[in-house]
C-alpha cells in the first residue's frame, strides 16, 4: 500500500458517490475493489460513510440529497479558501450550485458548475484532508472532463485553480491534460459526435491491475460495461455503470 499522499492545493483530492441505494453500492464496490465501508456515527452525517482500501480512505458514499438527482460520482478540488474560490469561479463565468458550507468541522464544501455545464466540487480541508491513498489499484488514478466547450473550460479552470494545459494527439483527436506546476492532474476531451445529447461531466477513473478482469467482475455483480476494455497509447481502460447508475472508468496505465 502506498504512503498517504499529501494532496496539493488546487488539485483533485476527494471523491464521493451520491447514490439511490448506499447499502447496495457498498456491496457492489466491495466486490469490485475489495473496499470496506464505514458509516459516520454522527446522525448529522445523514448516512454518509467512507470507502476504505486496506484501512485507508479512498472516497465517500452517501444517499442522494434530492430524488431529482441521479446517482453519480463527484470529484472535489482541494482549495485553501472556499469562499475566495467561489468568487473566482463566478467572475470566470461559472455558477455556484452549493454555497460554501461547513461540514461538521471536517472542512468546507461547495459545488460549482463550469461555463460548459460540468459540476465540480471544492473542499477546504480542516479535520478531513482528503483521500489517504491514490494512484494504486483500487483508488482514483485519473479524472477526465467531457465537455461541450473545451476553450471555455480551459480558461475557467486556469482562472479558478491556476491550471495550465498541454495537448496531445491521440487516436486522431486532440486530448488535453490540465497541469499545475508542470505536472498532469486531469484530462479533458470534447464530447464526441452522438454524445452531444449529454451534459458536460467529469469521469473518475479507478486504477486496476487488469482492466478485463475488473470489467468482468463489475458485470458479474450487475455493473454493465458502457465502453469495453480498450487500448490507448497510455494503457488500457473501460467504462462501467454501477447497478444504481453511477459511472466510473477502470484504468491501467503503462509502466
Amino acid at each position: 500500500m502506498a504512503e498517504t499522499p499529501v494532496i496539493e492545493t488546487n488539485t483533485p483530492g476527494w471523491f464521493d458517490l451520491s447514490t439511490s441505494d448506499p447499502e447496495a453500492a457498498r456491496a457492489f464496490y466491495a466486490n469490485l475493489f475489495g473496499w470496506t465501508a464505514d458509516l459516520v456515527p454522527d446522525p448529522r452525517a445523514g448516512g454518509y460513510g467512507f470507502f476504505n482500501l486496506e484501512g485507508k480512505m479512498v472516497g465517500g458514499v452517501g444517499p442522494l440529497q434530492s430524488q431529482r438527482k441521479p446517482t453519480a460520482w463527484n470529484a472535489y478540488i482541494i482549495v485553501a479558501d472556499a469562499a475566495a474560490t467561489v468568487s473566482k469561479a463566478t467572475a470566470a463565468g461559472g455558477t455556484v450550485l452549493v454555497e460554501p458550507i461547513d461540514v461538521m468541522g471536517r472542512g468546507t464544501m461547495a459545488f460549482l458548475e463550469d461555463p460548459a455545464g460540468a459540476a465540480i466540487g471544492i473542499w477546504q480541508p480542516a479535520l478531513h484532508q482528503g483521500v489517504q491513498v491514490k494512484d494504486v489499484p483500487g483508488s482514483v488514478t485519473w479524472i477526465e472532463l467531457h465537455t461541450r466547450d473545451l476553450e471555455a473550460v480551459r480558461a475557467f479552470y486556469a482562472s479558478v485553480f491556476g491550471w495550465g494545459h498541454r495537448d496531445t494527439e491521440m487516436g486522431g483527436m486532440v486530448y488535453t491534460e490540465f497541469t499545475l506546476g508542470g505536472a498532469s492532474l486531469a484530462g479533458a476531451t470534447p464530447l464526441r459526435p452522438g454524445e452531444d445529447v449529454y451534459p458536460s461531466y467529469w469521469l473518475i477513473y479507478f486504477g486496476v491491475a487488469d482492466v478485463d478482469a475488473g470489467t468482468a467482475r463489475a458485470e458479474e455483480h450487475g455493473g454493465p460495461a458502457l465502453v469495453p476494455p480498450t487500448d490507448f497509447s497510455g494503457g488500457r481502460f473501460s467504462v462501467i455503470r454501477d447497478p444504481q447508475g453511477g459511472i466510473i472508468g477502470l484504468l491501467r496505465l503503462n509502466p
